[in-house]
């Protein structure tokens, strides 16, 4: 039961690396698993929730705070990173630019979240400001992610970081700091 999700997940991921999300079918994705139609059925109920099940296995889109970098903002950033790298061909296939955006749109809610926490238990209060100092992180995160997934760098999860943090930290510290925090 489970080799046979697996089958069907890792032929989505070789079918997307191909031809990309949009030209894969349900037909392509039986096909390439090896599986018969009611068996593709019987584990998911079309290509998007394959898809989603794979995303469950970005452990970096479930970003939990490291007892190591407690208390520092955004510790999360370079383990992210570097699971990136260790998972780089379900991420490329999922979150490259072949991938469609549906997970990118799912990781970034799932991002937010995490990210929001740390601004509020770093004394950020819910307001206007602090959503959009989210939507700032989140965009600066993402953006090195995909430039790293789609080949446009070659840093190493270190640099991506190291880039991360001068980008966002002061302006984020900044703003926490005008709002009272």
């Amino acid at each position: 039961m489970r080799r046979t999700r697996r089958l069907i997940q890792q032929a989505l991921v070789e079918l997307i690396l191909d031809k990309g999300y949009d030209g894969v079918t349900v037909s392509d994705i039986i096909s390439r698993a090896d599986v018969g139609r009611s068996t593709f059925y019987a584990h998911f109920t079309d290509k998007q929730d394959v898809l989603f099940s794979n995303v469950e296995e970005l452990t970096f889109l479930h970003p939990m705070p490291s007892a190591q970098g407690a208390g520092e903002l955004f510790s999360f950033s370079r383990p992210m990173f570097e699971h990136v790298r260790e998972q780089e061909r379900l991420v490329r296939a999922l979150m490259g630019r072949r991938s469609g955006g549906l997970v990118h749109a799912r990781g970034e809610r799932l991002l937010a979240a995490a990210v929001k926490g740390e601004l509020i238990a770093a004394g950020g209060r819910e307001s206007a400001v602090l959503d959009l100092l989210v939507i700032c992180v989140v965009g600066a995160f993402m953006g090195l992610l995909r430039a790293w997934v789609d080949g446009e760098t070659d840093a190493s999860p270190a640099e991506l970081d190291a880039a991360f943090r001068a980008a966002v930290l002061p302006g984020v510290l900044a703003a926490l700091g005008q709002a009272g925090a």
